[in-house]
């Protein structure tokens, strides 16, 4: 894919060694209290690979009642450990609930296929397994998972009429939006999934290959990349899901750095069948954390919700709420929205007026901040990623800025720039940052988006039309927003050839704009 740069991967694999150390703790934490209903076991999955697996039981289960059943895949890199928590408790509410290690990770065999065909048909093959082996009801078959079980889960019930209801928490419905957005790689999120691969699983060679055209930016093989991650998309196969008619329950976090807001609400929008869709603060499974730990968690509350009205037909109105809940980054509470396109239908426009040009190759100090550590500061303290916009050196940086508003702007949804762009080289990247500002010009990261451009004529104008992440944050009154480019972030691989200049304009016929949902006052 042009020019790029080789990522230092040791200090991402450092990170998911410690990330994977906590999860760990996260399931062996309640395993000794969940120890008595649990069955350890082996189950054959496509073409005869063992997938280690664990069932929880109701209480005095004894084969003469059936129980609705829960399928649980495991996250990327994590044990079949990791969901005992919730699994004990989804039991005591009345299910079987059969979690299971993902193929090629741990102690299963095969190798990693990143929830390729053989991935689905093991799910298929548990759910047999299931009905063979425990007191499960065939007519009532849930799954869920967080991450990468997330996204087993929507594919599976893509493929198995069986599944009647999906809680997916923080996974894809498009894997290439996902890592691959603006056409730009996520370099972070890239290695930091490879390094867990690497450390706790066996990554086929299809895998490794695709991993190193990714860092190589081979473009030559990006069209093979695309169809790799189509094949492993839900989104792909929407019409089917919709089809089979499974209840579909999506959770995300604001910044996740793996699994961006914007592909799930998407998704969701293409959903016919019973659906729901919250967003909370925080990075990937960042919200769902403490409920693994057993602990109470809004999350793993409406998962059991879901499942208790779409698996046992229990009244509890979930399927009567807004069925689009978010909660703003800046405030405590949950806002109910009828769908996704009635969240921010107020819009504001920013001009971006007048000309200003740029050079490339330089981190101008607006950036999106560091996978998983940024957005958890966000969601704990409040504190994301931050810079003095007057400050930004406007040789590496194009800075525009609206008024000092007198009232607070809800800011909700999906914020798209269009601009005019002028390169001086034909390739390029930018790096688009929308910032609340306050009095003394610090500006507090709103949210971002890359975009990556090949084959342009040097010297020739072309429009930009950019989505940036979708979020929930309030700016105080008092505060302005402001719109930062530039070329360098060390969340996104960069296409900058050395000495390129990026020049920005605002024709007459057809103005610059950053447009901002906004949530009515």
């Amino acid at each position: 894919m042009g020019h790029g740069r080789t990522p230092v991967r040791t200090s991402a694999a450092g990170a998911v060694c410690a990330a994977l150390l906590a999860g760990g703790v996260v399931g062996l934490a309640p395993a000794a209290q969940a120890a008595p209903s649990v069955r350890f076991v082996d189950i054959t999955g496509d073409g005869g690979t063992v997938l280690k697996a664990n069932v929880v039981t109701p209480e005095g289960a004894d084969g003469t009642h059936a129980y609705p059943l829960i399928v649980l895949p495991t996250s990327w890199g994590l044990p079949q450990v990791e969901y005992l928590a919730q699994a004990q408790k989804l039991a005591d509410s009345g299910y079987v609930v059969l979690t299971y290690n993902v193929r090629g990770f741990w102690q299963s065999g095969g190798e990693i296929e990143v929830a390729g065909p053989p991935d689905i048909a093991d799910a298929s093959k548990v759910i047999d397994w299931a009905l063979d082996h425990t007191p499960a009801d065939p007519r009532h078959i849930g799954m869920a998972g967080v991450s990468y079980g997330a996204g087993i889960s929507l594919l599976a019930a893509a493929h198995d009429k069986r599944i009647k209801a999906v809680a997916a928490l923080s996974g894809w419905a498009d894997l290439i939006s996902s890592i691959y957005s603006g056409r730009t790689q996520h370099v972070q999120a890239g290695a930091l999934l490879d390094g867990a691969g690497v450390v706790t699983g066996h990554e086929s060679p299809e895998l490794r290959q695709i991993f190193d055209n990714f860092y190589a930016s081979n473009l030559s093989k990006e069209q093979e990349m695309i169809d790799w991650g189509r094949k492993r998309s839900v989104a792909t196969y929407v019409d089917q899901l919709n089809r089979n008619g499974a209840a579909v329950m999506l959770a995300n976090a604001w910044g996740d750095t793996i699994f961006p807001a914007n592909q799930y609400a998407d998704f969701y929008e293409k959903l016919t069948v019973p659906k729901r869709l919250e967003m909370r603060p925080g990075d990937h499974a960042t919200a769902e954390l403490t409920g693994l730990f057993g602990l109470p968690n809004d999350v793993w509350t409406d998962t059991g919700r879901w499942f208790d009205h779409y698996l046992k037909g229990v009244g509890n109105g979930i399927d009567s709420e807004q069925p689009v809940q978010l909660k703003s980054r800046s405030t405590g509470g949950y806002e109910g929205y009828p769908d996704w396109k009635s969240v921010g239908e107020t819009r504001r426009k920013i001009a971006l007026a007048g000309s200003s040009t740029i050079h490339a190759n330089v981190d101008s100090g607006a950036d999106g901040g560091i996978v998983f550590l940024s957005s958890i500061l966000d969601q704990v303290a409040q504190l994301p990623p931050m810079a003095s916009i007057p400050l930004l050196p406007r040789r590496w940086a194009a800075v525009w800025q609206s008024e000092r508003y007198g009232a607070p702007q809800r800011v909700r949804g999906t914020a798209t720039l269009h601009t005019t762009l002028t390169p001086t080289k034909e390739s390029g990247t930018l790096i688009a940052y929308l910032y609340d500002v306050g009095p003394l010009g610090f500006g507090k990261l709103v949210t971002n988006a890359p975009y990556t451009w090949y084959g342009r004529t040097p010297g020739e104008p072309f429009g930009v039309d950019l989505d940036l992440f979708s979020t929930a944050y309030d700016v105080p009154a008092g505060h302005r927003l402001a719109l930062v480019v530039d070329t360098v972030d060390p969340l996104y691989i960069e296409h900058n050839p050395s000495g390129a200049q990026l020049t920005f304009s605002s024709p007459s016929d057809d103005p610059s704009y950053v447009s901002v949902p906004l949530r009515e006052q």
